[in-house]
C-alpha cells in the first residue's frame, strides 16, 4: 500500500514538473552547471588570454586561448558538465607542455558565460561560435583537434559532422543521455526524463557519422560513465581510429595514471594527423 501511493506520488511531482517547465525545457535539469566561477588558474606556469565571443544567438561566452607552439595544431576543448574551465587546468597544462594551443571555453550558464542551457542544441550553439573566433584568427581544418570529455565528448561529435577538423579525440564518452541516465537516476529519470526530455545526446549515432581520425581514452574505474560504453562507441567508429582503456584510472584522471602510454598516444595520433612532433 505504502508503495503504491510513493509512486502516484512521484507521478504527481513528474506531472507538475511539465506543467512548471514544459516538455521543451526540461533538459535543463541534467545540466550542472555549478556556482564557481572561472576565475584565473593557479600558477602552473600557463600563459593564457582570457577571451570573450559570442554564440550565433549572440550569446556572450568566456574563455581562456592558452598558446604553444606556433606551428603546433590548436586543441579546442570541450569540458564537461558539473565543471567548468577552471577544472581543466592540469589537463591544459598537460597539452600544452606538448606544445599544442588550446581553446577552452564554457557553455552558457558555466563559469563566467552568459545565458542558461535549456537545451542540447545551446551547447552547439556555443561550440559553433567557439570555432567562428577560432576563424577569424586563422585557426581551422586540418590546424584543429577537437578533444572532448565525458558531456563534452557529444560536442566534440557534432561539430566533427559539421565542420570535421583534422582529428577528434574523446576521453570517458557516454553512448546517450537515456543510457547514462538510467544507470546513474533510474528512478527519476524513469518517471519524470524518458517522458519529458527530448534531448538525446545521441553518440552511438553520431560516431557513425564521423570519419574524421579517431582516439578514444577511458579509465576502467571511471565510477560515472563505465568503460564498456567506450568499447561500445569505439566499435561503431569509422576507421582510423584506436582506444586506450587505462587500467587503473577513474573520470578524470588518465592523463596522470596513463603515464607514459597516455601520452605517447596523444604524440602517435598528432603525428598522424597533423604531422606535428611534440616536444614532450
Amino acid at each position: 500500500m505504502k508503495k503504491s501511493v510513493t509512486k502516484r506520488l512521484l507521478f504527481f511531482i513528474a506531472i507538475l514538473l511539465f506543467f512548471l517547465f514544459g516538455c521543451a525545457n526540461a533538459t535543463r535539469f541534467i545540466f550542472s552547471t555549478g556556482a564557481t566561477s572561472a576565475d584565473p588558474p593557479p600558477p602552473v606556469g600557463l600563459h593564457y588570454q582570457a577571451i570573450w565571443f559570442k554564440a550565433p544567438d549572440n550569446t556572450k561566452l568566456h574563455g581562456w586561448l592558452v598558446p604553444g607552439d606556433p606551428t603546433a595544431p590548436m586543441v579546442l576543448f570541450f569540458h564537461g558538465n558539473a565543471a567548468n574551465i577552471t577544472h581543466r587546468v592540469p589537463n591544459i597544462d598537460f597539452l600544452n607542455k606538448l606544445g599544442l594551443n588550446v581553446f577552452i571555453f564554457d557553455y552558457r550558464g558555466y563559469g563566467k558565460s552568459n545565458g542558461t542551457p535549456l537545451r542540447e542544441e545551446d551547447l552547439y550553439k556555443d561550440a559553433r561560435g567557439a570555432l567562428l573566433f577560432l576563424k577569424e584568427k586563422d585557426w581551422g581544418g586540418k590546424r584543429l583537434i577537437y578533444y572532448g570529455r565525458s558531456m563534452g565528448a557529444t560536442v566534440a561529435l557534432q561539430m566533427s559532422k559539421e565542420q570535421p577538423p583534422a582529428g577528434i579525440i574523446l576521453e570517458c564518452p557516454f553512448t546517450s543521455l537515456p543510457e547514462i541516465a538510467t544507470l546513474m537516476k533510474p528512478i527519476s529519470y524513469d518517471l519524470i526524463g524518458k517522458w519529458f526530455i527530448k534531448d538525446r545526446f545521441d553518440n552511438e549515432k553520431k560516431i557513425k557519422e564521423v570519419s574524421t581520425p579517431l582516439l578514444i581514452f577511458h579509465g576502467k574505474k571511471d565510477q560515472v560513465i563505465p568503460y564498456e560504453m567506450s568499447i561500445r562507441l569505439y566499435s561503431l567508429g569509422n576507421q582510423p581510429k584506436s582506444l586506450f582503456l587505462v587500467e587503473n584510472a577513474g573520470h578524470s584522471d588518465c592523463y596522470i595514471l596513463g603515464g607514459e602510454e597516455y601520452r605517447n598516444s596523444w604524440k602517435s595520433f598528432l603525428k598522424k594527423t597533423t604531422n606535428y612532433n611534440c616536444s614532450f
